[in-house]
This record gives C-alpha cells, sequence and structure tokens, in this order.
C-alpha cells in the first residue's frame, strides 16, 4: 500500500465516523 492509499482510506474511516456519529446524535 502506497502513502497515499493510507491517506485516502483514513480519510474515508474519519469521514465514516463522522456520519455515524451524526446519526446517532440525530436519533437522541
Amino acid at each position: 500500500m502506497s502513502l497515499e492509499t493510507k491517506v485516502i482510506k483514513s480519510r474515508l474511516g474519519l469521514l465514516g465516523l463522522a456520519e455515524e456519529l451524526g446519526n446517532v446524535s440525530r436519533a437522541c
């Protein structure tokens, strides 16, 4: 894996976490 793919994957992971947190805060 190149450094670029690692950065992209980490960014996608952070976006996924942010979306999950947003969904949880909306549900509450």
